[in-house]
């Protein structure tokens, strides 16, 4: 088995990864840090994990840092933005592998962060040593990478369902409107999620400043135009995109040539469901061409909280790791 850590385990991504790992045949979770819940059991802060984890206690980080993790051979980082740079360089100078969920190394320059994320980045040193974390598309660089960047959710589905189609549209007038499940806002407490809000409603935000389009410009080229919504769901991302397209073209048939023995992506005429992929980490892809518009339109669904982060976020940690990329991971999900 190889021991594992995980900061930010108290909550829903490192749940979510916890859940994984138990279900894993060679990752063993052996260091639990939740800074607002250290010194409880592992089973009343996710009683859903107590049968797997019985003894589970989640810790603080020490004062004096990360520098001894034991035997764990690489940490898992699902912490809000700015709070993996004030690690990773010690994390880095140990020797220790490193998937960060957080924003902080997924730009690769200090400017970009800055300008999306409104404060200046206190590693830029560090930014040329992560990988960008999407395996599909960068699986050889992260296998040999000992730090990556896992994408975020909604630039997952949006990339995974545009990218192969690059050479069929402008990238200029690519249009992302996506819908997340509120499990992407977080565990914290806010009005927006309670809910009495979120019941039987549905909403837009983040209106031409979300910061995954940042994400989405530096893999995809271009000025894109995204508007997220939240919807009256605990997990999944609905993505529909649309961009003009060079002329008459497949778009299906150039999917499925792109992700051809691709064991997490499905490609189909069929509009895909955000239930379809409820706990796996699988993303379901379709697309048209319309030539009353000459538009392209791509549709990808997703679980925000496995292929649109732990899931992946173990993904690349096999590949990083040597093991069988598979490992750990279903390609099916839960229905009902």
């Amino acid at each position: 088995m190889i021991d594992v850590a995980i900061l930010g385990a108290s909550g829903f991504v490192g749940a979510e990864l916890l859940r994984l790992c138990a279900g894993h045949p060679q990752l063993r979770a052996t260091r639990l840090f939740g800074e607002s819940q250290a010194g409880r059991g592992l089973g009343a802060v996710h009683p859903q994990l107590a049968a797997a984890y019985p003894e589970a206690v989640l810790e603080a980080v020490p004062a004096i840092g990360l520098s001894d993790l034991g035997e764990c051979a690489l940490v898992f980082a699902a912490l809000p933005h700015g709070e993996s740079q004030k690690l990773a360089p010690e994390l880095l100078a140990s020797g220790v592998r490193l998937v960060d969920l957080g924003a902080d190394f997924r730009l690769g320059e200090a400017a970009a962060y800055e300008r999306w994320y409104g404060e200046p980045h206190a590693a830029p040193e560090l930014l040329d040593r992560f990988v960008y974390g999407i395996p599909e598309f960068e699986r050889a660089a992260i296998a040999s990478a000992q730090a990556v960047a896992a994408a975020g959710c909604y630039p997952t589905a949006t990339i995974l369902a545009l990218k192969p189609l690059l050479g069929l549209i402008d990238p200029d007038t690519i249009n992302v409107s996506a819908a997340s499940g509120v499990s992407g806002a977080g565990k914290g407490l806010k009005d927006a999620t309670h809910f009495n809000t979120v019941d039987e409603n549905f909403t837009a935000y983040g209106l031409l400043n979300h910061r995954h389009t940042a994400e989405m410009e530096m893999m995809l080229g271009g000025t894109i135009l995204f508007t997220p919504h939240l919807a009256p769901m605990n997990r999944g991302i609905l993505a529909t995109c649309t961009a003009m397209a060079k002329g008459p073209c497949d778009p299906l048939e150039v999917l499925r040539q792109a992700y051809a023995g691709e064991p997490f992506v499905r490609v189909s005429e069929d509009p895909p469901s955000t239930k379809w992929t409820l706990g796996a980490n699988s993303v379901h892809l379709t697309a048209r061409y319309d030539e009353r518009t000459g538009r392209i339109l791509a549709i990808a669904a997703l679980d925000n909280l496995v292929k649109g982060a732990a899931g992946q976020m173990i993904q690349c940690a096999n590949l990083m790791l040597g093991l069988e990329e598979c490992a750990g991971l279903s390609t099916v999900g839960v229905w009902p």
